[in-house]
């Protein structure tokens, strides 16, 4: 149902394999029922999954999914969009299993819309997502030929979604680790791709994230970065007091330029401002698979461009940047 030891063994004798041999054991914490109360229904939901045949599985579109052939009845459709309700809440996505649209909070695939023409080719790469969620972009990113894909989640719920979609998705290269970047070896500079998308204004050190990714990454390895920014010239930097859109851990908001700088700082070259986008409550809603509060919610009633507490909207960066080549420096 969960199984890891593939992950291990594929990891011997290659530069990840001293992390392979710590990976049981961090798995053991990141899954831990002691820790995780609810841990054991949505393991339970996994045991509940039908067994299902995929006719084809599409990881190239914006739903990624499974098709069977003959399609499901209603009856069998009705019982797996049930089980995979037992999952709730689905943040990132969408996916389609078997003709079921598991409608997210988000709209993932307009984020990889947006970032797709600006990363370097994803073809036989080794790509880490940092704080990927149930893995949407994971599978975005071997449908474009990474060869190998690790997430990292800390969050057990995700990991199992992930799991479920597993089950039919039945891809050898896509993994999700249920650990925040924070529990990887140091210096592994493993990865041709690094890419962290929502997670720094979650951290209390912008520069550690930014230097943790940059240690991942081989020399000339690419970094795809997303997070929320403001307006402002070069130093500009939001730091709110209390919540900011009624989350308790966001703590730097810095303008574009200011971002840029910091990448430059730690030594990133190639720094690219490749897109600017203000989330849309269209772009990141309640749904059937997300029933709790979202982006409309969080914003002051009365004026969509502030959150309310009084801060501007979420407006979201999206940045590439490049470890230095040894070879041609």
């Amino acid at each position: 149902m969960i199984d890891y030891e593939p992950l291990i063994q594929r990891w011997q004798d290659t530069e990840l394999a001293p992390w392979g041999q710590l990976l049981a054991e961090q798995i053991a914490e990141g899954m831990s029922v002691r820790r995780y109360g609810d841990l054991p229904r949505w393991l339970a939901a996994l045991a509940e999954l039908p067994e299902i045949m995929p006719s084809q599985c599409h990881l190239d579109r914006d739903r990624v999914g499974a098709d069977c052939d003959p399609p499901l009845d209603a009856a069998a459709s009705a019982a797996l969009r049930e089980t995979l309700q037992q999952f709730h809440p689905w943040r990132k996505g969408p996916f389609e299993l078997f003709g079921i649209h598991i409608d997210t909070e988000w709209r993932s695939d307009w984020k990889w819309q947006r970032l797709q023409p600006h990363i370097d080719s994803l073809a036989g790469r080794r790509v880490l997502d940092v704080g990927c969620g149930s893995g949407y972009h994971c599978w975005r990113m071997a449908g474009e030929g990474a060869s190998e894909v690790i997430g990292i989640d800390p969050t057990p719920l995700f990991v199992t979604q992930f799991w479920a979609l597993q089950k039919y998705l039945r891809n050898p290269d896509v993994w999700v680790l249920p650990l925040g970047i924070q529990h990887m070896p140091g210096k592994l500079h493993a990865f041709d791709s690094a890419f962290s998308m929502g997670v720094l204004y979650h951290r209390r050190s912008p520069f550690d994230h930014l230097q943790e990714l940059k240690d991942c990454l081989r020399p000339g390895g690419q970094l795809v970065l997303e997070t929320l920014v403001i307006e402002g010239d070069c130093g500009a930097t939001l730091v709110p007091e209390g919540r900011y859109a009624r989350m308790g851990n966001v703590w730097f908001l810095p303008a574009s330029a200011t971002l840029l700088s910091w990448l430059r700082k730690l030594g990133f070259v190639d720094v690219v401002l490749a897109d600017v986008a203000v989330t849309t409550t269209e772009e990141q809603r309640t749904t059937d698979w997300m029933r709790f509060h979202s982006l409309a919610d969080f914003l002051d009633p009365e004026d969509s461009t502030r959150t309310f507490e009084g801060y501007p909207a979420p407006r979201r960066a999206l940045v590439t940047a490049r470890v230095p080549d040894r070879r041609s420096a």
